[in-house]
């Protein structure tokens, strides 16, 4: 039994949600998001509430049942506050510079890294905290993962990109003569 899927959605004033056979469209402040609706699940807004109920008690439309309501509470949640994601930068001489849509990356390597931001991402860099946001949880957890497979951090110095809070398992390197 899905416990997620049977939550029922709360819809913030100033968002509205429209149901039809092709999918779920949400705009809200921030923008709009669509979503395909998968076979066997329906959705019924009533009041203030979304309520998403599953035809049968199958297996696989179980999973699709906690998966569609996490996906319309992420949209809602998405184009009412948005999502963010905080990168930082270790290391000497690694630098990040923001120019137009592009993130300019100096990385260590023998040539500058670009990084061009998808369309609805958004990045802001204050020293070296990168703040990557938008109104698609998915397309900003995509862009970050992106930018920290740019130079991940390495044990023995912790040199590279991580998220803000992310723990770094530390090598002692080489124990020589003692």
């Amino acid at each position: 039994m899905s416990r997620v899927g049977n939550l029922p959605i709360k819809v913030p004033s100033g968002v509205t949600v429209t149901v039809d056979d092709n999918g779920i469209a949400v705009s809200g402040p921030k923008g709009a998001l669509v979503q395909f609706s998968m076979p066997g699940i329906s959705i019924k807004q009533e009041g203030e509430e979304l309520i998403v109920a599953r035809a049968n008690d199958e297996s696989p439309l179980r999973a699709k049942h906690g998966l569609m309501r996490a996906l319309l509470a992420n949209m809602i949640k998405g184009v009412s506050d948005g999502f963010s994601k905080k990168l930082e930068i270790n290391g000497v001489g690694y630098r990040v510079n923001l120019s137009g849509n592009a993130l300019k990356f100096n990385l260590g390597f023998s040539h500058d890294v670009m990084y061009s931001l998808p369309e609805g991402i958004s990045a802001a860099i204050e020293q070296n905290v990168i703040t990557i946001s938008g109104i698609s949880r998915q397309q900003v957890g995509q862009a970050a993962a992106e930018i920290r497979a740019l130079k991940k951090p390495e044990p023995y110095k912790g040199k590279g990109i991580k998220y803000v809070g992310e723990r770094i398992i530390r090598k002692s390197g080489k124990s020589g003569k003692e």
